[in-house]
Parts: structure tokens; sequence; C-alpha cells
């Protein structure tokens, strides 16, 4: 039997540690089975009692009769190893352990978890969890779980299909969605991730016929090749991947030196990792099951981010749009239909010149109060209206009969304007997945890594990647040449934000002012000062910082935002995954809002965004270089056009020197 037909669909299942007392949690999975319909066979294995809730009971799993397709271990902590043990030596396809206190729970139970693992794998058993709340496969009937929601008599049949590290989070979507006429096909906990990962079963239901999309509901990103890999079918197989993910990295925020570091965390990574592979990434949680319907339509393409909204509410119509404005997408136009226009007729030639309109990315139906009292005719127009440019719809009151007829026509609705605006913010930042540029070749620039302890060194890595360098490393007491006025710097390895601890000086007129600044920098640095830069004062239109960081999640990411010393403050950043093409890196210099005015904002002179993206592309690159774990130019002066970009300040950060302090 392959691992997809063992896990999502087995015909004989052992639970091992059933109970015969249904008040307690090792009885329901017996309990829920039998309930939902599951027709094959049930080996309960209990040593204390021949029969478990009127069903044969095994004194252990080598009593049974037959192979065993699936195994839920219902035992504590202390008795698990055993249970893995014996599925090995019974060869079972696949085991779930529902116990938690493994890696869960610190060191030596990380330790225990990869000792289960290696022992499964010696029997050719695969591990869902630990800390796992088991399988449910809505459509076969098999609800292999102790999830409390499935004390429902019924459970809805649908096309979407959930792997989650929460097994509480199982019960909720499920009863949640199913309360507006969405159903599920198959929900998968995965807990602790000790050897099946999110990724690899998200790759199994690729390939599944009954699964359309495909949810994740992620605490941290354990496995970000296999999620890649996922993604990449799914979206060959046009299923797309939805995702909510908790949680930012305490190891990354602990770990990082520069100003990156500080404002692109892990989970700005993981936004990174989402967008580069094709995963929509949404912030509501009801979202996640509500959005399905629009994603169906697709990635869209090239968004003008700019909808029209057709309501029969004013207020209703205004909250869509209210929220819509904080993600920075425009509403080009607002119908209201009034109650008097409001019949099928109306409402649909309203939507639908709002859906063909050429300017727009989608139209949304925004119905007020006679959605609760008259389903059939407020969502009648919506309906009528639906075709191939997409429609979503957001209901202001509480209408769950509206909201079913809307689920039955695969129309996306609402409950509320903040999930609403967040579909439609995730939609339209969702592309195919990215080809990454081909690695350049960076055999030199790892030459020279060993000597960019300092700026100067990590000014020769940049210099050897291609960004342009005008500094020149100067003895102030006997200066050579410059061009005054100048920078002056004092050279201190390790120092991360020079004006700060007073390690810059501007605007030097003279060699006799150029020594007065050493001078002081000397005196107020001490033995830190190993040499000084000088480097011509130039006017730019604008000053970005460029970063690049090795994220201990999701790997290499590359950040463009406002620069300078504000840079942590205004956070206006933005990341993608490392190493970017040229065009990826215009459309970075697009999305920073504080890069406007030198994108030539209102008849302000424009910057030479060419040779800003050219610099971002080749700094990228440093993914290809391992030892690399953050890197930084902070600011990057941005000159007028066809005049290039300035590196003012050079950072490279190894990864033996990030290394967590003992």
């Amino acid at each position: 039997m392959s691992l997809a037909r063992s896990l999502f669909a087995p015909r004989r299942i052992a639970l091992i540690g059933a109970s015969s007392d249904v008040r307690r949690l090792t009885a329901r999975a017996q309990i829920y089975l039998r309930r939902h319909g599951f027709q094959g066979a049930l080996y309960p294995v209990n040593p204390q009692r021949p029969e478990v809730l009127g069903e044969p009971a095994f004194p252990s799993l080598a009593a049974i009769p037959e192979p065993v397709d699936f195994a839920y271990i219902l035992l504590g902590a202390a008795l698990v190893p055993e249970a893995v043990a014996a599925c090995a030596a019974a060869r079972v396809p696949v085991a779930c352990i529902l116990a938690d206190g493994f890696a869960d729970a610190g060191t030596e139970g990380a330790a225990v978890e990869r000792a289960l693992v290696g022992a499964a794998r010696a029997g050719g058993t695969r591990l869902i969890g630990p800390n796992s709340m088991g399988v449910i496969n809505v459509p076969a009937g098999i609800a292999c779980s102790v999830n409390a929601a499935l004390e429902a008599e019924t459970l809805l049949a649908g096309r979407l299909s959930l792997v989650s590290h929460s097994g509480s989070l199982m019960g909720t979507l499920l009863s949640r969605a199913a309360a507006r006429g969405i159903g599920f096909a198959k929900l998968i906990g995965t807990g602790n991730e000790a050897d099946l990962t999110a990724g690899e079963i998200a790759e199994l239901l690729v390939d599944d016929p009954e699964t359309d999309a495909i949810l994740l509901f992620l605490e941290t990103i354990r496995d970000p090749e296999r999620i890649a890999a996922a993604a990449r079918r799914a979206h060959a197989a046009a299923k797309p991947i939805i995702a909510y993910k908790l949680g930012r990295s305490e190891e990354g925020a602990a770990l990082a030196t520069t100003h990156t570091g500080a404002i692109a965390g892990s989970d700005a990574a993981a936004d990174a990792f989402f967008r580069a592979h094709g995963i929509l990434r949404v912030d509501q949680l009801e979202t996640l099951f509500e959005i399905p319907p629009l994603a169906a339509a697709g990635p869209p393409g090239a968004p003008r981010r700019a909808v029209r909204v057709v309501t029969t509410t004013g207020g209703g119509g205004a909250m869509v749009v209210d929220r819509l404005g904080l993600f920075g997408i425009a509403t080009t136009r607002m119908h209201d239909t009034t109650l008097a226009g409001a019949a099928k007729g109306s409402v649909a030639k309203a939507i639908a010149d709002a859906r063909n309109a050429p300017e727009v990315d989608l139209a949304i139906a925004v119905i007020g109060s006679s959605a609760q009292f008259r389903p059939h005719e407020a969502v009648a127009g919506v309906i009528a209206a639906a075709g191939e440019k997409p429609l979503i719809a957001f209901l202001t009151p509480e209408a769950p009969a509206s909201l079913r007829l809307l689920a039955e026509a695969r129309i996306a609705s609402f409950r509320t304007p903040e999930s609403c605006a967040d579909a439609v913010r995730a939609w339209l930042a969702w592309r195919a997945p990215r080809t990454p540029p081909a690695a350049a070749d960076v055999a030199y620039v790892k030459s020279l890594l060993p000597d960019a302890t300092d700026e100067p060194g990590a000014r020769a890595v940049f210099s050897a990647l291609g960004l342009p360098d005008r500094a020149t490393r100067i003895d102030p007491d006997a200066p050579p040449p410059l061009a005054y006025p100048v920078a002056l710097k004092a050279i201190c390895p390790g120092l991360a934000h020079k004006t700060e601890a007073g390690a810059v000086a501007l605007d030097i007129a003279d060699p006799a002012a150029l020594r007065t600044a050493a001078a002081a920098m000397r005196a107020r640095l001490g033995p830190r000062v190993t040499g000084f830069l000088a480097q011509p004062m130039v006017r730019g239109l604008a000053e970005a910082i460029l970063g690049f960081r090795r994220d201990p999640i999701v790997g290499p990411v590359v950040a463009l935002g406002t620069g300078g010393v504000l840079a942590e403050i205004f956070r206006d950043v933005v990341l993608r995954a490392a190493p970017v093409s040229e065009a990826e890196a215009a459309e970075m210099i697009k999305e920073v809002r504080g890069l406007a005015p030198a994108r030539g904002y209102r008849g302000l002179p424009r910057a030479d965004l060419a040779a800003l993206a050219r610099a971002i592309a080749r700094f990228s690159a440093l993914a290809a270089l391992p030892e690399v774990a953050e890197a930084e130019i902070n600011p990057l002066i941005l000159m007028p056009e066809n005049e290039g970009v300035v590196v003012a300040d050079a950072l490279v950060v190894s990864l033996s020197a990030r290394a967590p302090r003992a």
C-alpha cells in the first residue's frame, strides 16, 4: 500500500492504548471512527481488557492477526518508544503519536524523539507527530482523531485539505467552515513533525483527486525545501497552497547584529519565502478557508492593485474600502445600488460592469441586511454575475444561509471587512513560483571573506560583486590628495553602528580638519581603531539600506528599504528570497514607500534606479556564499540618473562571528 493510501485511506487501524472509558481522551478515536462511518477493521490494543467499546481488543500489536495499515498510539510519552518499536517490527506503514513531551519538552525529549524516528525507519514505518491529533478523511468516513469537534453527528465533505501543526486548530477550522457550508476532504495534524512534515504531506495532497486547495496552519517552517517542492507541484496542478503562519523566530532575533537583522526578522523572511514559492499567505484565520474560491482563479499576473465595489449598503462598502486602503489597494469606484436598486438584474449588471472594467483586478459585492432574512434574493444577483474575472462578496450581517449559497456557487465570501481585505491583499501579492537567477561565480569573492572583518574588507567583497567603491584607506597624519569635502570613518572591526559610536565625521573641508577629526575618534574609541577611510562627500537624491541575511528558518533573503540611521525606526523594507534578478530588484524598488521621491514622484528628479537594481541583484549573489550570515550597505546613496549609486558604509558578518555566545 502506498504512503498516501496508508495515511489518508487505511482499511485496518490499530488503536494502541484504546480505553473503554468513554470519558477518557483515549476512547475518542474509536468512538469517532465509528460515528463518522469508518467501515474498515478496528483493532483496539489494550492488554487489560478482552474488548473495548464493544469490539474485540488485543493484548499487543503483534497479536493482531492481519497487517495493520495505520496505528494511532494513544499512550503516555513513557510508553511510546515501546509502541513505535512494535509498529516497526510489524511493518506498519504509518504510526501516529498523540502524546507530547518530546522535542517540545526540551533537549532530552528531542533526543528521545530522534530515537523514535530511527527505530521507526528501521522497520519502514513513517511517523506523524509526536503531539498529533491524527488524520481525518471526511469523504471516506475516517475520523482517526481525538479532536472534540468530531462530537458533531455529521461532517461536511468538501474540496479543501488542511495540514496543521496544531491539532486543536483542525477542529476549529472544521467547525467554522461547516457553519458556512464549506467542507473538507482531509485534515492532518503533524504536531512536532519528527518524520512526516507539512511539506511532504502537502506533496501527497497535490496528487489527491479529492483536494482542490491545500491549507497550511504553521507554527514555524521546519522543512522549507519540501514545502517549496510541494508548492511548485501544486502550482503546476492548479491547486493553490494557502498558509497561515504563527510566530517569530527568537533565534533569528537573537542572532541579528545589523540593522537588516533587526528589521528583517524570520517572520518577514517567511513572507519572502512564501512569495518566492507561490504560496498565498493570509493574516486572518477565517481567510484561510474563505479565500480558496478566489485562489482558484490563479495568480493575478500583473495586478493593477485596484478594485470596484458594488454595495447595497453604503456603510458596509465603506468598511471594505477603508480596509483595502490600509493595504494600498485603490477603489476605482463604489457603486451603491441602494435598496430600490437591489433587485437581481440590477445587482448583476452593476457587478458585471465593475468586474469587466479594464482598470480593476476584481469586483467586490457587499450585501446588507437582506442577506440575513432573504438569502436567495440577496445573493441572486451576485451568483448570476459570476464569470471568469474574479468576484468576491462581503456580507455585513450574520447570514449563514447566504454564505452557504455563495459557497455552493464557488464564490469567495467573507463575514468581516478585515478578512475580505486580507484575501484581496493576499491574492494581489500572489505570484507563480519564481525561477531564481543562475548562481553567480563567486569563487574570487569567497577568497576575500577571511579579510572581510572590517569595512575595507567588506567593501572589497562588494566591489568584487560589481558594486563600485569610492572610499580610500588613508593615514590622516599624511593623507593623499583627496577631493574635499570628504567623510572620514574610523575602521573598527565588529562595530556595526558607526554613527552612533562616533566613528563618522562628515563634510571635512581640508587636511587639517581631517587630522583633528581622526584624533577625536582615536580618543573616543581607543584601541578599537585600526585605521581610517576617507570618501568624497556626495549629495544624492535618496538613501537606501541594502541588506542580506541568512535566515535560520528559510535561508538567504535580500532586503531593500529606506536607509540611514533611522532605518530601524521606519522599517520601510521589502524582502525577497535571494538571489534576485535585476527585474525582481526593480519590483522591490517600486514597493519601498520611502523611495517614491527617487522614483520621480510629482516631478521630482529621478534617481538612477537602473543602477540600484543592478546593485541589489549583484549584492544578492551573497546567497551563494554559505559562510556569510549577514551583510549590509547602509546607506547606499542614490545619485541622479546615469550617475550610479554610492556605497557609504559596508559590513559583512560571517556565520562564525554570529554564533551564539556561550
